[in-house]
């Protein structure tokens, strides 16, 4: 921005106004640690994950296999039992031939115990007498059940005249070693890919965060232009958002302030260039003693002009603390109007100017500081004395603010000259912007009356709001709470 006043640095020359923060210093860079980085902790997550389901995937498959295993067995020598029987149904009589004999030694060469019952009896020991009785009786057999102290797959088939084969195999004791033999590579491939995953999603997961947190920190050096790429998922577009609204809202903030500064240093720097140039002139000796009380009332007015303006500033600055005093007390409001109309009327009617007063003839009751209260008034009627021509009028209007008059009370300030754009409404009570936005093109202030004002009001507990006035100019509207409320006038 070129510098108006002849007497600033332009926009390019301008340091970035930045306000200070505790502990805003420069934060020496961490060493990122194991397990302490967003991509570490998503890893372990997922290879935990990975791990439990390859744990319980195996407990799972592991006993299902054994099953399958045994289920595959019990059916391979069911299938040997029957096929057995078929051969030795014709051919067994009460002495071995050469092939039983020959049969019998092939299923033993296979792990396979071979059985024969004779007249109830078996050809050997080793079966219970039980299993041998069942078999004898012409019924079947299934099972299993230890046989010599180990689990074993009994298969029976009873043959004509009381005689019968028993195969029996013994279960393994190694399967659940020889399945998860079988079953390691997979599991390994699963956890594998888990870790896998888990690089790939902490990647996608911590990417957005370390873009927002060096956007951030561009943003913390002074860089005000540095925006977020708005990607899903919502959580990061959400994030991105909102560091993009910041900048914004920072550029704006400092860019206020900037022109804030500007205004004020160019409404201090005027009057001191009067109040220089005259008191030089003084002490040069080129004022003649006639016009040394002229001279004097002018610095004198000058110098109350700089008073007001650092009250100004003082009073905005003080709104911010919270040992800021109000003392709010039960106030009439229609007698405080009453009360500034002599001075303001005389005032007014000094330039041209007709002020009226508007009140009702019953009390106005409102909650309120009414030094305060009468501050913002003051200030009110100054603005609108400022920039009303000769002629138009300014109103001072007391009216309770609903049907009950305990609903609280409403001051309106109106007058009859330029008044405001719908525009200006939005910013009429911030520091500075109408007076930047009119100076040079009709008659303004510091620029901090109003501001100052809305933060009075404000911190009494009040609304206040700017508008259209019936006379042709602006309306400034305040409302003021009917009882205390501690919190209202907290800081």
């Amino acid at each position: 921005m070129v510098d108006r006043t002849g007497a600033g640095p332009s926009r390019r020359e301008q340091p970035t106004v930045a306000l200070p923060v505790l502990g805003s210093g420069p934060v020496p860079p961490r060493r990122p640690r194991l397990g302490r980085t967003l991509t570490a902790r998503a890893v372990l997550v997922t290879c935990a994950v990975a791990l439990v389901s390859v744990l319980v995937t195996a407990l799972v498959a592991v006993p299902l296999a054994i099953r399958g295993v045994e289920r595959r067995d019990a059916e391979a020598l069911a299938a040997q039992s029957r096929l057995a029987a078929e051969v030795l149904r014709p051919r067994l009589d009460t002495t071995r031939t050469a092939d039983e004999e020959r049969l019998l030694r092939q299923l033993r060469a296979q792990g396979i115990g071979a059985y024969l019952i004779r007249n109830g009896k078996a050809d050997r020991p080793g079966l219970p007498p039980r299993l041998v009785q069942r078999i004898a009786e012409g019924r079947g057999v299934s099972t299993r059940r230890p046989l010599d102290g180990r689990r074993t797959l009994i298969e029976g088939r009873p043959l004509p005249g009381g005689d019968g084969l028993v195969l029996t195999r013994p279960l393994s004791g190694d399967l659940w070693r020889q399945v998860a033999l079988s079953l390691w590579l997979p599991l390994l491939a699963g956890l594998a890919a888990g870790v896998v995953a888990g690089l790939l999603l902490a990647r996608r997961l911590a990417r957005p965060i370390r873009v927002a947190a060096t956007a951030a920190a561009r943003l913390r050096a002074g860089d005000r232009t540095v925006r977020v790429p708005v990607e899903p998922p919502d959580e990061v577009a959400d994030l991105a958002y909102a560091l993009n609204g910041l900048a914004a809202a920072l550029a704006t903030s400092e860019g206020r302030q900037r022109e804030f500064l500007l205004s004020v240093s160019h409404e201090l720097r005027t009057p001191l260039t009067a109040v220089r140039g005259y008191a030089e002139a003084l002490a040069d000796g080129v004022i003649g003693s006639a016009d040394v009380p002229a001279t004097g009332r002018t610095m004198l007015a000058e110098a109350e002009h700089l008073d007001r303006l650092v009250s100004d500033l003082l009073a905005l600055a003080r709104l911010e603390a919270a040992d800021f005093p109000l003392e709010p007390v039960p106030v009439d409001l229609a007698r405080l109007a009453a009360d500034a109309e002599p001075t303001w009327a005389g005032r007014c009617a000094a330039v041209g100017v007709p002020f009226r007063v508007e009140v009702p003839d019953r009390p106005v009751p409102a909650y309120t500081d009414p030094g305060r209260i009468r501050q913002v008034v003051d200030g009110l009627l100054e603005n609108a004395l400022r920039v009303v021509p000769p002629g138009a009028p300014i109103v001072l209007a007391v009216r309770a603010a609903g049907a009950d008059p305990a609903a609280g009370g409403v001051v309106e300030v109106r007058d009859g000259g330029p008044g405001f754009t719908d525009d200006d409404l939005a910013v009429a009570f911030e520091r500075g912007a109408l007076h930047q936005r009119y100076r040079g093109v009709r008659k303004v202030g510091s620029g901090l009356g109003l501001a100052l004002a809305a933060g009075l009001v404000r911190r009494l507990g009040g609304e206040i709001a700017a508008g259209h006035a019936p006379e042709g100019g602006a309306a400034i509207t305040v409302r003021l709470p009917p009882d205390p409320y501690p919190t209202r006038t907290s800081a």
